[in-house]
């Protein structure tokens, strides 16, 4: 019995390369749709807006040192992460450093990363990542920060087969900062208005 040869061919690789400036504004409606379809799921339960997602976007395309580094499928999007000096950042987010007594400037930010469910476990987090902690140390950042929003255990909406990041970013070599939490407003699913959440923050230095 002969093999068909379908049943060996390996699949392309999934490139992942770091886009920076200009080069960012072409892939904003793909990436506002990415983001929103991964971003309802749960811890975020976030119900986007395609526009207000390419206007969020734009700042990595302005701000000096900013990137998004994107996972690709051949010619589609499939995962997609976001990094810029904290200094770019909105004040809200700053904010629990600055109390700190923490010098933001040598903080380069992690915002979000996103991933289409049928990607993961491939080790695409991992490049996203190194890739960012890259541009970090290009720019000269010693330290590097992101924030991950917090719900209860006890959740309605979390899945039973839910498995938290923590042991992942951990091995990453980042550590939770209980007293650096930020809040956010976002409006949820089913909601018809937006609520607060917080957000506490993981470090590492490089």
């Amino acid at each position: 019995m002969t093999s068909s040869p379908e049943r060996h061919r390996l699949s392309p690789p999934i490139k992942v390369e770091t886009i920076t400036g200009a080069a960012i504004l072409p892939l904003l409606p793909d990436l506002a749709r990415l983001r929103i379809t991964v971003f309802r799921e749960f811890p975020y339960l976030y119900e986007g807006d395609p526009a207000y997602e390419q206007t969020y976007m734009r700042v990595y395309a302005e701000a000096p040192a900013a990137a998004i580094i994107i996972a690709r499928d051949g010619e589609k999007i499939v995962g997609a992460s976001t990094c810029l000096p904290l200094s770019a950042e909105t004040p809200n987010v700053q904010k629990p450093f600055r109390e700190a007594g923490m010098d933001i400037s040598s903080i380069f930010y992690f915002g979000e990363s996103v991933l289409d469910s049928a990607y993961r476990g491939r080790g695409i987090g991992v490049k996203f990542f190194e890739a960012r902690e890259t541009q970090a140390r290009k720019h000269g950042y010693p330290v590097t920060a992101f924030c991950a929003v917090q719900r209860p255990a006890d959740h309605p909406a979390r899945p039973k087969d839910y498995q938290p990041l923590d042991d992942f970013w951990r091995k990453r070599g980042y550590a939770p900062h209980p007293d650096l939490v930020c809040s956010m407003s976002w409006r949820e699913v089913g909601a018809d208005h937006e609520t607060t959440k917080p957000l506490m923050f993981w470090t590492r230095t490089l």
